[in-house]
């Protein structure tokens, strides 16, 4: 039996290679998979367009096993994270206009804002004018609701406690508010019960 020429590779190397491959199939099963809870919460809290999440979890799930077959990160969490924190900034970048409920919280991404033309800050200026001036025109009470509610970001319980009013009252108020401001801004507010 004749031996096969001498190709100066090793066998071995060929065996590496698709053990690299299981190794890092292996990896990925017990090291990202189990993070996929906590990605997805921070997804969800930095990337507001909800029908986005599902493709960004696989975005950097590709990231990650493809960077492993280079090297396998040794701290897995990290690594993950790192990489949708860069998945989110690139998205941002690349959009170039970001809407302002397309992210929770710019600066825990640190993504550098640019400056909006002429034309579109005098655009918000006047949206802002509107709102604010809608916002004066509501009962004092509701403005205030609206503003610790919406604005100041507070827990209709904390409301509640801070007002001395119940959390029902809060719920009222914050719906009433609401709905005067979208009609203020934006037209007539459909009424769901009509269309019951």
């Amino acid at each position: 039996m004749a031996e096969a020429p001498d190709t100066g590779r090793d066998d071995a190397v060929g065996q590496r290679a698709g053990a690299t491959a299981s190794a890092v199939e292996d990896w990925f099963v017990r090291e990202v998979l189990p993070l996929e809870a906590a990605l997805m919460q921070f997804l969800q809290h930095n990337w507001r367009n909800k029908s986005d999440i599902a493709d960004l979890r696989q975005d950097v799930y590709v990231q990650v096993y493809n960077a492993a077959h280079k090297e396998i990160p040794t701290h897995a969490r990290a690594f993950v994270f790192q990489t949708a924190r860069n998945l989110l900034l690139n998205r941002l970048r690349r959009e170039h206009v970001v809407p302002i409920e397309a992210v929770a919280d710019v600066d825990a991404l640190g993504a550098a804002m640019d400056v909006p033309g002429q034309e579109r800050a005098i655009i918000a200026r006047d949206e802002l004018r509107r709102l604010q001036g809608a916002l004066d025109r509501l009962p004092p009470r509701c403005r205030e609701v609206v503003i610790l509610g919406r604005i100041e970001g507070l827990s209709g319980r904390v409301i509640s406690t801070r007002l001395g009013i119940t959390q029902q009252a809060v719920s009222v108020h914050l719906i009433n508010g609401i709905r005067a401001l979208v009609n203020e801004v934006y037209g007539e507010f459909p009424d769901r019960r009509r269309s019951s």
